[in-house]
């Protein structure tokens, strides 16, 4: 829909690290409109994850007598914002931004073993950001480190006059204390996380991080979020009733594709958005406008917009509780391959994959994916932490005491790098030294 469209200007994050002298190298891959969580379907095609050629993950393919070299069965990195997380994963860049509406940012975070920042609704402009679903949209930042996170959000933080979601509160820079003693936080673990989909490792993983906390002197609390289980469902109806609205502005007059048909204003219209948009983005259309019908908008969406209410209010008493942290899964578990995810269409998938992050945009509060460590296989897995409402800093400093405690091991290109004739002697240096 968009192909050889150059914008007549600059995203204010853009700009802002512009201003800041960072060096934009170009713009990533992802899902089409960013609708979807494997970074599967876009126009250039899916988004190949850097661990399918890591060391770390082959070793393991070889013990358990796969042929290393397939290179049919590499992993997706998740979505929608894919090719970000491959680029800093891949280390093309110290960081890369997203957009995170469900889980964008955190799900490609943990499936690329990095950091993925979901900030407060709010904290940062979405001016430029081409909108998914308003109310719930977020840029995201990835990096490898939580440092590297908390630098690049204390240069777009703030408020922006053309976006007037932001806050009119001053935002100072993010700089991050060393958080030596963690026995007055509060670590919440939301019982409604567990659920049967969760994979036995995962659930392992996310009971010895909790156990971590807890030998280092934090509390540990059982928490209830009882909407959790309605929160799928309630995104689906107000995900989509926004997407149908967002999307009608590409019609073909103004700026973007535009089919041949002139036989009227509407056939061009119908044409233009066949031509234009995949299966994926026609398919939310269509059920937004369904539910957006004067017949259906009290049964679909208002009553939506009540669940996400109660979604929202859930999370309000859990941290009026006195948590100051929840401690969840990000994803179901590691990195599948390609071929295995494309079994099921993009909507189930979507609905499986955000099941963990999509609750935390309903509510507007700010969410980290931290690498914990590597599965069974040799894939990264990665934990979320969920903060309260602009209480960002107060988030990565916990995210950066959990970093430093699980030392996160640093993916292992050496392979691909000794094997690619494209490499001067000099570029595979510079990916070693990158690495060390």
């Amino acid at each position: 829909m968009l192909k050889g469209y150059i914008p007549p200007y600059n995203a204010t994050v853009v700009q802002k690290l512009l201003d800041q002298g960072a060096v934009l190298l170009g713009k990533t891959n992802l899902d089409e409109f960013a609708m979807g969580s494997g970074s599967t379907d876009g126009i250039f095609g899916p988004v190949r994850n850097p661990w399918s050629y890591s060391k770390q993950y082959r070793e393991k393919r070889k013990q358990s007598h796969h042929r290393a070299d397939e290179d049919s069965n590499w992993l997706i990195t998740g979505g929608s914002s894919g090719g970000s997380a491959a680029a800093v994963s891949a280390f093309t860049c110290f960081a890369a931004l997203g957009s995170d509406t469900g889980g964008s940012t955190r799900n490609p975070a943990a499936l690329c073993g990095l950091v993925g920042l979901k900030p407060t609704y709010g904290l940062v402009s979405r001016y430029g950001l081409i909108p998914l679903v308003n109310s719930m949209d977020v840029p995201g930042i990835l990096t490898r480190c939580v440092d590297d996170a908390a630098i690049v959000l204390g240069v777009l933080a703030g408020h922006d006059p053309k976006d007037s979601t932001t806050t009119q509160d001053p935002v100072g820079p993010f700089i991050l204390p060393i958080l030596r003693d963690v026995s007055k936080l509060c670590i919440g673990i939301p019982k409604e996380y567990n659920v049967p989909e969760l994979s036995s490792e995962m659930q392992a993983f996310w009971s010895k991080a909790a156990d971590l906390f807890a030998s280092k002197g934090a509390k540990v609390v059982e928490v209830s979020l009882p909407h959790t289980s309605y929160s799928i469902v309630c995104y689906h109806v107000l995900c989509t009733a926004e997407v149908a609205s967002n999307m009608a502005r590409f019609d073909g007059l103004e700026y973007g594709h535009r089919c041949n048909v002139n036989v009227s204003t509407e056939a061009m219209y119908a044409a233009t958005r066949r031509e234009g948009f995949n299966d994926v983005v026609r398919g939310r259309i269509l059920s937004g406008n369904f539910f957006l019908l004067r017949e259906n908008y009290d049964d679909y969406f208002v009553k939506a917009q009540k669940v996400r209410r109660l979604i929202a209010n859930d999370f309000v008493k859990v941290f009026n509780s006195g948590v100051d942290v929840l401690l969840t899964p990000t994803t179901l578990s590691d990195a599948v391959p390609y071929l295995e995810f494309i079994k099921e269409d993009n909507r189930t998938r979507s609905a499986q994959d955000d099941i963990f992050t999509q609750s935390v945009n309903m509510a507007g509060l700010p969410a980290v994916n931290v690498p914990m460590a590597l599965s069974s296989q040799g894939l990264p897995v990665g934990l979320q932490l969920i903060g309260r409402a602009f209480s960002d800093q107060q988030l990565l400093t916990v995210a950066k005491w959990f970093e430093e405690q699980v030392q996160f091991p640093v993916i292992q290109l050496q392979e691909l790098v000794d094997n690619c004739p494209t490499f001067s002697q000099h570029e595979k240096l510079g990916l070693v030294s990158l690495k060390r």
